[in-house]
């Protein structure tokens, strides 16, 4: 096969219909180590891609191209968040926010954005598994404050007044510049206080 141009890879992810084909120009875009989130996103929204062939792609990118792996899957989790089943795009979404949170743990974005897909009429994603995921981003975000604000207004949504007033306090007292080293404290004893997460 003649090697292609950039402009033809492009062509191809964006209006290729024939998954060979786009699998092709997939492997050309690896070959030539071409490094460019933009090429990659004109794939990933491909129609005529079934969500397990954009996680093949997405997964094989983020392994052969490392450097793209963030982006990759935050453009994943936002595609998935917008397309395909109802149900099945959510979950996905969630999965890939979180593998955006585990190629750079310190960035916010990936824990703000899988919170905002939040659909409160249908409970999806879960809203525990939210909050679970919000709370393991506390520790590791270099600025937590907005994700202080976002747990409470998830816990607010889930009739949680106590957690919500923790986290509402948490996220007022909290300066916007880099976290403060250390773990969430544990619960206190005073009847008075709210109680910090488990």
């Amino acid at each position: 096969m003649q090697k292609l141009t950039v402009e033809e890879i492009r062509k191809r992810f964006e209006l290729s219909k024939e998954f060979n084909e786009i699998f092709d120009a997939f492997e050309q875009a690896i070959g030539q180590r071409l490094q460019d989130i933009e090429l990659y996103r004109q794939l990933f929204w491909n129609h005529t891609l079934t969500p397990d062939e954009i996680c093949l792609f997405g997964e094989k990118l983020s392994k052969e191209l490392p450097d793209l792996a963030y982006d990759t899957f935050m453009w994943m989790a936002n595609v998935f968040e917008v397309t395909y089943s109802m149900y099945d795009n959510y979950e996905l979404a969630l999965q890939y926010f979180k593998k955006a949170a585990s190629a750079r743990p310190s960035e916010p974005d990936p824990y703000l954005a899988a919170a905002d897909c939040y659909e409160p009429d249908l409970n999806i994603p879960p809203i525990d598994a939210l909050i679970d995921f919000l709370k393991q981003g506390v520790n590791g975000v270099t600025a937590p404050k907005s994700l202080y604000l976002k747990l409470a207004h998830l816990y607010e949504l889930n009739g949680n007044d106590e957690m919500y007033t923790y986290f509402r306090k948490k996220g007022e007292e909290t300066p916007p510049g880099p976290a403060p080293s250390g773990p969430i404290p544990p619960q206190p004893t005073s009847p008075d206080q709210p109680s910090p997460p488990q």
